[in-house]
């Protein structure tokens, strides 16, 4: 019997792909590149036809989800990875217009499953979890985003960060994460970065990405540091088009520069580089960063020193397609040329592919550059181990995510970051009023005391900004008044909101304003319709109001009249929940602004208070 099983392993091993290859799923450890794997990585690029080379630079984006085996997406990526030799993918999830559709971590590991073991190469698989797996997943830990970790201050919250986020990541079969992100937020219109950034002080922001870092790899995560050379003093988004860095370069080295310096310091395994101009490295009105020599090759490798992988920011990006639209393809030839190594999501996978199976044909692309790249991301590959198991274990999803107290540590740090900017002293903290008189579901508005209400602006009523705020107010005040407005409502909705509000005793403005990628007319600001009902509010009640920014703290610039102003930095639901336990002085308020407020108050600054000791009462102080 034991004969007659070995031989039909050893027919399954001689008859199907890779089966022999494959072994059982282990837990990830530290990143570490041992002589046997760096063996494995030359030994496999001396196999690879000049095809496959080529396939090895590009990644692709993987939309997880449960997907049956004959799904026809699902298909498209198998063909598309085995037509072109995909050596990486980008892991995210679908989208319904505005709409996130985040899945579930068993299916999306499931998943990255069949695609390792439909590749003839181990796969690298990266994902933006700017703010956690969370940004992606169900069920996995909540953090706030990077400003609310600038605004705490600490490098052993931003250790931790990285090394949950790692854990996750690793559990679900994702390897690499596009973050910490070291753009130092210098100009406050900037519309893409914001409260991505850890903040406006280079040498902070270094410290938190070196400790981020740090928490990464002790986890087995790979990481990135972006936008290079630094995204955070422009006022374009780079999805939508072109942003230009206008600094010189002692600007530069003394802004930009420094956090991306301490990262590679730190050991930080990749750098994305972004579609912008930079004037000041070179002149040429038709280089981005990304296709420019100057800036990668020069800068970045020569003169900076990073020997790791670099990586294009997405090159579909409208900064960059529109350099190329008559040649698509050259978008790649000319990013690789500069110095990158690994071409990210590119805009035409077929036209982008032959373009570089053409250059390297041609000469045009050296076999020694070539090889050089794809060196370089075998042996990312091997530091993972993943010549020797490329799979996870699905069995230890149980253990490995939503931990609770990783999730009680991402509530913590959100609630630590809670910054008071201004207070009158007239309407916090609020007063709750304990378990009120159950009602009806249905009660119409004359039915409630309306002596509070909460507006929450949000930029679309049907998204899930403010309902974890709107749940949270009305535990503690049964017959709040809470009101959801959005641009599209705004209108329609003001004589009823500055109704309640004349008749409301305390009054409530919750702003939910992030940076959203690629978005039409993006900006930092709140729209014409909802700005001018919050103006309006402040008008009629602005003693009695305290304005929450749910996210862009830079808020209270085009609104002079506010008296009392809160920021959080995110619009995360552990931000929204930290926002309504500082608003009722449940907890302590100790967070420092990390960023300057144009006319309203510099960086540091921020009012402390004291949780409340009892009912109707507080303890305040202020630095």
């Amino acid at each position: 019997m034991r004969k007659n099983l070995a031989l039909i392993l050893l027919a399954l091993s001689l008859t199907l792909p890779g089966f022999a290859k494959q072994k059982s799923p282990r837990a990830a450890g530290p990143i570490h590149l041992s002589r046997d794997g760096e063996k494995w990585a030359e030994k496999t690029l001396r196999k690879l036809t000049l095809e496959e080379k080529i396939g090895q630079l590009f990644m692709i984006w993987c939309r997880a989800g449960f997907l049956n085996v004959e799904n026809p997406e699902y298909l498209q990526w198998r063909d598309d990875m085995q037509k072109y030799h995909i050596g990486s993918f980008a892991m995210t999830v679908h989208v319904d217009g505005p709409f996130l559709l985040r899945s579930e971590p068993y299916e999306a590991a499931e998943l990255l499953n069949r695609l390792q073991r439909d590749s003839k190469l181990p796969l690298l698989v990266a994902a933006d979890f700017e703010r956690g797996v969370s940004m992606r997943l169900q069920g996995t830990t909540v953090f706030p985003h990077a400003m609310a970790f600038g605004a705490v201050g600490s490098v052993e919250d931003a250790e931790s960060f990285g090394r949950i986020t790692g854990q996750e990541a690793r559990a679900i079969g994702v390897h690499w994460n596009f973050f910490p992100d070291a753009d130092v937020n210098s100009n406050p219109a900037n519309p893409i970065i914001n409260t991505r950034s850890f903040g406006e002080d280079p040498k902070q922001v270094g410290d938190l990405v070196a400790a981020y870092i740090k928490g990464a790899h002790e986890a087995g995560m790979l990481t990135t540091v972006k936008h290079f050379p630094g995204h955070g003093d422009t006022a374009t988004d780079s999805h939508l088009g072109v942003a230009s860095v206008n600094g010189d370069r002692a600007h530069l080295d003394s802004i930009e520069l420094p956090p991306f310096r301490q990262a590679i310091a730190a050991g930080v395994d990749s750098v994305m580089v972004a579609h912008v101009t930079v004037p000041a490295l070179d002149a040429d009105p038709n280089h981005v960063a990304t296709t420019s020599p100057a800036v990668v090759s020069d800068l970045l490798e020569k003169q900076m020193g990073f020997k790791g992988v670099i990586v294009t920011d997405a090159l579909d990006m409208a900064a960059l397609t529109h350099l190329f639209a008559g040649n698509i393809g050259r978008a790649a030839v000319e990013s690789f040329k500069a110095g990158n190594d690994l071409l990210l999501i590119p805009a035409d996978l077929d036209a982008s592919y032959e373009a570089m199976l053409k250059a390297a044909q041609s000469g045009e692309i050296s076999r020694q550059r070539l090889d050089a790249s794809v060196l370089k991301i075998l042996k990312m590959k091997a530091s993972l181990r993943l010549n020797e198991s490329r799979t996870v274990d699905l069995n230890a999803l149980a253990t490995a995510v939503g931990k609770p107290e990783s999730i009680a540590f991402g509530q913590q740090v959100a609630e630590a970051a809670i910054t008071l900017v201004r207070d009158n002293g007239k309407v916090l903290p609020l007063k709750a009023k304990g378990t009120g008189k159950a009602g009806f579901p249905y009660m119409t508005k004359e039915e409630t005391h309306n002596n509070t209400v909460a507006i929450l602006f949000s930029e679309d009523v049907r998204l899930d900004s403010g309902r974890a705020f709107g749940r949270e107010f009305r535990a503690r005040i049964t017959d709040a008044r809470v009101i959801y407005v959005d641009p599209r409502i705004a209108g329609g909705v003001t004589d009823e909101v500055l109704k309640a509000v004349d008749q409301a005793q305390t009054v409530v403005a919750a702003v939910y304003v992030i940076p959203t990628a690629g978005k039409v007319g993006n900006s930092m600001s709140m729209a014409d319709s909802t700005g001018a009902l919050l103006g309006q509010v402040l008008e009629h009640a602005g003693e009695r109001t305290a304005v929450v920014a749910m996210g862009n703290p830079y808020l209270a610039s085009d609104f002079p009249k506010i008296e009392n102003y809160m920021c959080t930095f995110s619009n995360a639901t552990v931000s929204e929940v930290a926002a309504v336990k500082a608003l009722f002085g449940e907890i302590p308020i100790r967070g420092h602004l990390p960023v300057t407020i144009p006319n309203v108050a510099e960086r540091g600054a921020g009012i402390a208070r004291a949780a409340q000791l009892a009912q109707g009462g507080s303890s305040n102080a202020q630095n």
